[in-house]
């Protein structure tokens, strides 16, 4: 069994408040959900506008099957979300 966890530093420029963040957030959380079937939490910097830490998670039985998919989740919120901006990110296999 192998677990996937890639933690993600985002920017949100766009968002002037809580709910702005919150409201791109969800809709990011429910896509990635959606398309490739991992679980997502916020798990860092709530209070702030601007700034989010998503950690997203995965359980599988091949490594290479699950280090694809997170590399898939970060291609994803690179090209298709533009109202974000990728700070950094780091994927483990556990």
């Amino acid at each position: 069994m192998v677990i996937g966890l890639c933690t993600l530093q985002l920017q949100i420029p766009a968002a002037g408040s809580l709910k702005d963040k919150r409201q791109v957030l969800r809709s990011v959380t429910v896509r990635l959900h959606n398309e490739f079937n991992v679980s997502v939490a916020e798990v860092a910097q709530q209070n702030s506008h601007q700034l989010a830490t998503l950690a997203l998670v995965c359980v599988s039985a091949d490594s290479a099957y699950t280090q694809g998919l997170m590399e898939r989740a970060v291609q994803f919120i690179r090209t298709a979300h533009a109202e974000l901006v990728l700070l950094d990110y780091e994927t483990e296999l556990l």
